[in-house]
């Protein structure tokens, strides 16, 4: 699986499908682009730690830094209420250009922090010294004559 593919990690509770009898200790979910679901004998802290994904403690999901992400507040609605407090929705695009999204109880505050200070981080690509001007015959002259 390529990393550019994983969106996020977050733990793997097997309770929450008590039908579901995996052979295998599976302690992670990786989220792919288009939410398709890898499992992982890793932890989410160690699955994160190993593929350089930025994890937030609060909720035990790292994200990959390398996607897009869009930050929104999120506040319950009528419809629609979760029972843990979340705060923030993470949203970005798949494959197919189609928006998905993760609730996240870490404030949008943090995240933003978070995700802009992972990227400031992150290795930056090796650039070419720039390049000094030549100086011809007449350069040093030509440059004394644009002075002000």
């Amino acid at each position: 699986m390529p990393a550019e593919q994983i969106a996020f990690v977050e733990p793997f509770d097997p309770a929450a499908n008590p039908e579901f009898k995996p052979e295998k200790d599976f302690k992670s979910r990786v989220v792919l682009l288009d939410r398709d679901i890898v499992l992982s004998e890793q932890t989410a802290r160690d699955f994160a730690d190993a593929h350089e994904l930025h994890l937030f403690t609060e909720d035990g999901v790292a994200v990959n830094r390398a996607i897009r992400f869009k930050i929104e507040m999120f506040e319950p609605t009528d419809d629609f209420k979760p029972s843990k407090p979340y705060q923030t929705r993470l949203k970005w695009n798949d494959l197919a250009g189609d928006e998905q999204s993760k609730l996240l109880v870490t404030a949008p505050e943090i995240v933003i922090a978070e995700i802009l200070n992972a990227k400031v981080e992150a290795p930056a690509s090796a650039k070419r010294p720039a390049r000094r001007p030549g100086r011809g015959r007449n350069g040093s002259r030509r440059m004394e004559a644009f002075r002000v």
